[in-house]
């Protein structure tokens, strides 16, 4: 797979008002990111490296206990076993994350 079809990807929800589509190969794994309004991503880490970029809207993402509204174009960098987590305005968000190594849940 070298170009990604995002409008005809199945959408996965992994948390309330939290939505996905992904694509990956063998060593990494990219999920397009749709946070409704309000939605809220609870405190949790994983094992995996994820970068990623606000494509559209506000989110307030808190990393290892430092907190940043991100809006388009900021970027952010969480290393494996880092806890983090993020809240959307009232607009949501959009973003795409890229996780290393591949998180199989999320194919």
């Amino acid at each position: 797979m070298y170009f990604c079809d995002v409008e005809n990807r199945e959408l996965k929800t992994v948390a309330p008002g939290i939505h996905i589509r992904t694509f990956w190969q063998e060593k990494m794994l990219v999920a397009m990111v749709e946070l409704d309004a309000n939605a809220i991503l609870p405190e949790h880490e994983h094992p995996h490296e994820q970068a990623g970029v606000i494509l559209s809207g506000e989110l307030t993402l808190t990393i290892g206990g430092e907190t940043r509204i991100c809006t388009a174009g900021d970027s952010y960098i969480i290393p494996g076993g880092v806890y983090h987590s993020a809240v959307t305005g009232a607009d949501g968000a959009k973003a795409m994350d890229i996780f290393s190594p591949v998180r199989e849940e999320y194919k």
